[in-house]
């Protein structure tokens, strides 16, 4: 019988292989690719790369060779399987947090890297990235060059996240100056201009999507806003017994809300920037979250803080109250809906942001259907509530309401390392 071929010093400081009964539980493809990543001679990860020491150093089983516990591996491996299918995010890691960050977003959890003998995802993490081979020599030139990219189009994004409050206040300054057809054109014109501009600025920079969109949620941030323009008279009136004449829309909100596109997405660039840093320099997935989520919070209130002027000089501008509860609950809301679907988390944000609509428009319509005969009990909440606080009340609580769920939901997201796992996709 012929010696077993020694695997090398690599294979043997990575302590013992699961023999094929620890595969049972795993998913077929996983077995599958496991065999032919074996059996095959010109597998993209060889058994005897050399590593760097800082990565061989980090090994969870470096602790077994200093023991003296160098054992073979037999059988199958499944973790050269598992980074066979993971080849693209192991090759262009330049740390094990990237790793785990690629993994948990595939779903791979510390149950499963249980399976493959590791306490955790980063513990696997680790692993796989001291197996894949590298050139030391140009890891520091990815590190250094990676973030150059971003800085170098900030410009550009930055610019259009300034468009929308621009076009939206010159749109104002024609409908002061014009009357008749010509105001109705001017109107209609702007706010398609304010339209385009607003896509623009979120089709680029750190409010671009990074996944398809629902669709159902641009028709619930329209609503939204819609009724930041003209909900508040319209509640007023039907709470007066109208309404009986046209009311003046309320331009402040929506002229705040335009302007603090910029803030917004400063912020949510402040957010990422801050985030992948901690993302680099912390030694586990606890740490991480636990350093993102009060990042997460600052930056919120940050904004908020930014909001809030924006909404006093809106208002101070165009003489008209400073609603400011409404427009700041709506403006938080809408931050976090885009900051969720930024990183690609869209079914939360879909979900709330039909919600808080769902309930201005029953707000609404209560206080109709309590002119029905007998159901004058319906619109006894509402009227209430707005003849003791204002017509604000409705979309503050609403608007409000939803904002925290999705801050809830967005400190439990944003803060592992899946959502800042790099992509090939940034504008």
């Amino acid at each position: 019988m012929e010696p077993e071929p020694d695997p090398g010093p690599l294979e043997r400081g990575l302590g013992p292989a699961p023999a094929d009964e620890a595969l049972v539980n795993e998913p077929a493809a996983w077995r599958a690719g496991a065999a032919s990543a074996s059996a095959s001679t010109g597998s993209p990860f060889p058994d005897t790369s050399p590593v760097s020491p800082s990565a061989h150093h980090t090994s969870p089983a470096k602790g077994d060779e200093a023991t003296g516990g160098s054992r073979r591996r037999t059988g199958v491996d499944p973790v050269k399987a598992l980074m066979h299918r993971h080849r693209e995010l192991c090759e262009r890691a330049v740390d094990p947090l990237e790793i785990a960050a690629g993994l948990e977003a595939h779903g791979v959890t510390d149950r499963t890297a249980a399976r493959f003998r590791h306490r955790d995802v980063f513990s696997l993490a680790e692993e796989m990235y001291a197996r894949v081979p590298r050139d030391s020599g140009n890891e520091p030139e990815t590190r250094h060059t990676e973030p150059d990219t971003p800085r170098a189009r900030r410009p550009v994004w930055a610019a259009l996240a300034l468009l929308p409050g621009t076009l939206g206040a010159l749109t104002l300054v024609g409908l002061h100056f014009t009357d008749g057809r010509l105001r109705l054109a001017v109107g209609a014109g702007g706010m398609l201009a304010v339209y385009a501009a607003l896509r623009a600025a979120l089709s680029r920079g750190p409010l671009r999507a990074t996944a398809h969109t629902v669709p159902a949620a641009r028709a619930w941030t329209c609503w939204l806003l819609a009724y930041a323009l003209l909900g508040d008279g319209l509640l007023s009136a039907a709470v007066a017994g109208g309404p009986d004449e046209a009311w003046p829309p309320a331009t402040a909100p929506l002229l705040a809300l335009a302007f603090a596109v910029a803030p917004g997405a400063w912020c949510a660039q402040l957010f990422a920037a801050a985030a992948r840093r901690r993302l680099a320099s912390s030694r586990g997935l606890d740490e991480f979250a636990a350093s993102a989520r009060p990042l997460l919070l600052a930056v919120f209130a940050l904004f908020l803080c930014a909001l809030c002027i924006l909404i006093g000089v809106a208002a101070a501008v165009l003489g008209q109250d400073a609603a400011y509860a409404g427009a700041a609950t709506l403006g938080a809301l809408l931050l976090l809906a885009r900051l969720l679907t930024a990183h690609g988390r869209t079914h939360a944000p879909a979900v709330v942001l039909g919600a808080a609509a769902a309930a201005e428009a029953l707000a609404v319509a209560t206080v109709f259907a309590g002119r029905v005969p007998g159901c004058g009990f319906l619109a006894v909440p509402v009227e209430t509530a707005t003849e003791a606080w204002g017509p604000g009340t409705v979309p503050a609580l609403a608007c409000g309401a939803a904002a925290l769920t999705l801050l809830v939901h967005a400190a439990r997201t944003l803060t592992r390392a899946s959502a800042h796992a790099p992509t090939d996709t940034t504008p």
